[in-house]
């Protein structure tokens, strides 16, 4: 079982401990009426990570701590530079299971064992509002650190944090912040405990995921472009992955996203990496995006079957219509999340984590990913754009039907594909990229509706001939059917029109004038 809860905190360094004349009286200042000393408190955490540090690396901090009033295990993840998520565990002699799973798209597999002692004795006030509310803890920290690597080292300081209670308006932070460094109050150099720890103990830094290992990109080449790129695509990947086992809300929509961006800017940037190397990778994040969309094609047809249902006349709502929905879904979105971490879990998936991370630290450029990026970026952007146009042409040219049906969503595949092709270049190639970017958007959205309405009619197919076995009024789910196929048809009607806006100023010539 584990808890969780939103960290958002400032650190500064701390002269002293046991002497504090030079802490500012914050009695005042903004909303704080008053400071309240709650005494002290000693904590005794052993941190967790991988012989390379993976954890660090990406700024996770693994915990076991006793002392104070959360002893435990904790895993806190960033989420901003002043807020983490952390997700407390019982305390217990093994790291949870829990944890272990939020921890593998950084660990990679690979075992954690201590790495860090930290003692800290803790002095604590409580800043507090109007109506004794508690709006920060002020904490100032004696701190022993020791390192667990093998090399004995050990090292000491004194620091101290600001850390907002829950609810409190993130914006007191820059209120004491600007009192404390009026009074000559410095931030904390080191983002954690567990960093500075690192460092003092002569851990060293560890290497971030992805950083290469020698330097063989051109500074502001195509390849530098796509790279930075990709780079940032699967950090966000990676970062998904705690809140995709969690069920966070929409998490599962932006990690399979990310995947396609990933497959997408791959493909369309062969001319800068090398296929032999991409092509592997991206047809690992396919059964990745596949894996996950069973679950995100759940998400849609509630949300979707949901609020049709509620936009319904009472009147019109014929037999146990919510409570069939209700089973449908519990029965499909259990199976499917539970389809969502098997493969979270798998080997599988953790090779594809090894490969991305290859893919950044030994990129396999090829000759033209030094060149200026101008040139590069815009054919790879035009190619992709002629396959829209191709596409689009093709699904006009059909009698609606099944047929027309594919053929839409092909070219709703296509438009993605030409939108996130856009999506390394802003940079370089400015507003005409963005402008191209945009237009692509409406054209996806207009056939992104249209394929949710086909996947929804075959939802509610199935739903009909369920309530018709039993004996149940099928009358609404026909209803919504019919609903569905009108905003199929209109979808239809509305494309010519967007993809004329969106094809309006040729980007052959626009692309090309940046060139």
């Amino acid at each position: 079982m584990t808890d969780t809860k939103q960290e958002t905190e400032r650190k500064y360094e701390a002269p002293s401990a046991d002497e504090t004349t030079w802490l500012p009286d914050l009695t005042g200042v903004g909303p704080i009426m008053t400071v309240v000393d709650q005494g002290t408190e000693d904590l005794d955490a052993v941190y967790y990570d991988t012989d390379d540090l993976r954890l660090a690396g990406t700024s996770a901090v693994l915990r076991r701590r006793t002392g104070g009033t959360d002893s435990g295990w904790h895993l806190k993840l960033p989420l901003s530079p002043d807020s983490r998520e952390e997700v407390q565990a019982p305390l217990s002699d093994a790291l949870p299971d829990t944890l272990r799973d939020l921890t593998l798209s950084r660990t990679r597999g690979a075992e954690v064992r201590p790495v860090v002692r930290i003692r800290s004795t803790r002095g604590i006030r409580q800043l507090v509002g109007s109506g004794s509310t508690v709006l920060a803890e002020l904490s100032i920290d004696s701190v022993r650190a020791e390192s667990l690597l093998g090399t004995n080292a050990r090292a000491s300081w004194t620091e101290m944090e600001v850390e907002l209670a829950p609810d409190t308006d993130p914006a007191l932070l820059d209120v004491v912040d600007k009192k404390l460094r009026k009074s000559g109050v410095d931030r904390a150099h080191s983002p954690s405990k567990l960093a500075r720890a690192l460092e003092e103990t002569m851990a060293g830094a560890p290497r971030l995921p992805g950083e290469r290992t020698a330097e063989t990109v051109v500074p502001g080449s195509a390849g530098e472009a796509v790279l930075r790129y990709v780079e940032d695509r699967i950090h966000t990947l990676v970062s998904l992955d705690p809140a995709v086992r969690r069920d966070v809300p929409d998490s599962v929509h932006k990690m399979r996203v990310t995947c396609r961006r990933l497959r997408s800017v791959l493909r369309s940037y062969r001319s800068v990496l090398d296929r032999k190397v991409t092509d592997p990778v991206r047809e690992e994040l396919k059964w990745l995006g596949n894996e996950l969309g069973a679950e995100r094609d759940q998400e849609v047809l509630l949300e979707r079957l949901s609020s049709s249902i509620d936009a319904l006349p009472p009147e019109l709502v014929f037999g146990p219509v919510a409570a069939r929905l209700q089973v449908w879904d519990l029965n499909n979105s259990s199976e499917a999340h539970q389809g969502t971490l098997d493969a979270l879990n798998s080997p599988r998936y953790l090779a594809l984590l090894d490969s991305l991370a290859t893919l950044t630290e030994q990129p396999p450029l090829r000759d033209k990913a030094g060149r200026a990026p101008e040139n590069i970026t815009a054919k790879a952007i035009l190619k992709e754009y002629d396959r829209l146009s191709g596409r689009v042409s093709h699904a006009l040219e059909l009698s609606p039907g099944s047929e027309r049906d594919t053929a839409l969503h092909e070219a709703r595949k296509a438009a993605k594909k030409t939108r996130y092709a856009t999506e390394p270049t802003r940079d370089t190639l400015g507003k005409p990229a963005k402008r191209l970017g945009k237009r692509v958007k409406a054209v996806q959205k207009v056939l992104g509706d249209h394929q949710d309405s086909v996947m929804t009619r075959g939802a509610l197919r199935k739903m009909t001939l369920a309530a018709h076995a039993a004996d149940e009024p099928s009358f609404v789910w026909g209803l919504l059917y019919g609903q569905e196929q009108a905003k199929a048809d209109r979808s239809e009607r509305e494309l010519p029109t967007v993809w004329a806006d969106a094809s309006r100023r040729d980007p052959h010539k626009t692309l090309n004038q940046t060139r």
